[in-house]
């Protein structure tokens, strides 16, 4: 009788999942919530590493306070107000299916560059657990409650409210990162890389820099992308076993 000798178990791989975003961009968040349904679901969960990725939507957007979301839209697409009201409404209730509530009517349109820089800050500082805080805060600012994004003092009080302060910034080392430059640099790197990968629009989920999906996609189709790279990543092992073993290999098989 022929033993079989037990499989020695693989090092399992983590998955690295980036997410190219804006933190103005409806559809991100909308993107983020159903991403996160499918993460949360998945076998391997522990497995997966999340960085998101800086993406400015509007980089020519003046710098300092924001302005009604629907003027910036109606000007910059060449819209009617009432047209512009519809699209608000049917993104509005999309994300209410999600559990995510839309005001339009208070959203202010705003240059993202130092919301992104304080994002990588806080990659820097407290790692994913913090960037997780800050990203939630600050798209519930801008969508919810009519948060300037523009106006660095909101920005200081969303980087304490995420819990920078446990991560050793308090609110005024938070204005100094603000009126510096720091981060920018990562900023640029990122939106670097999207462009060398084809992105031109987000969100954008890539795993491993083989897979990847674009759009504010349903959860089941997350939960494939995360199937697909998990399967890249962590092939079954075959065993070699004796090479004259029978098997069928095509539909001339004789039994």
């Amino acid at each position: 009788m022929t033993s079989v000798l037990p499989l020695t178990p693989l090092p399992t791989r983590t998955l690295q999942v980036e997410v190219w975003s804006d933190i103005a961009c409806p559809w991100c968040y909308i993107g983020k919530r159903r991403f996160a349904a499918a993460l949360d679901a998945f076998p391997f969960r522990d497995h997966v590493a999340v960085t998101w990725r800086s993406y400015e939507l509007s980089p020519g957007t003046p710098a300092g306070p924001g302005r009604p979301e629907i003027d910036a839209l109606v000007e910059h697409k060449g819209l009617p107000r009432e047209q512009v009201r519809q699209m608000f409404a049917h993104v509005a209730n999309v994300a209410a299916g999600e559990g995510l509530v839309f005001d339009f009517d208070r959203a202010l349109a705003a240059n993202t560059f130092d919301g992104h820089r304080l994002l990588h800050v806080a990659r820097e500082v407290g790692g994913a657990d913090l960037v997780e805080s800050l990203i939630e805060k600050v798209f519930a600012a801008h969508f919810s409650q009519g948060a300037d994004l523009g106006d660095h003092e909101t920005l200081v009080r969303l980087a304490r409210e995420a819990g920078f302060a446990d991560a050793g910034l308090d609110d005024d080392d938070v204005r100094a990162v603000l009126a510096g430059d720091r981060a920018a640099a990562d900023v640029r790197r990122d939106e670097a890389e999207a462009r060398a990968l084809g992105v031109n629009g987000v969100p954008f989920f890539v795993v491993d820099r083989r897979v990847a999906v674009s759009g504010a996609q349903p959860a089941e189709v997350f939960t494939q992308l995360l199937e697909a790279g998990w399967r890249e990543a962590n092939p079954l092992a075959v065993v070699a076993g004796d090479p004259d073993a029978e098997a069928c290999t095509d539909d001339s098989c004789v039994v």
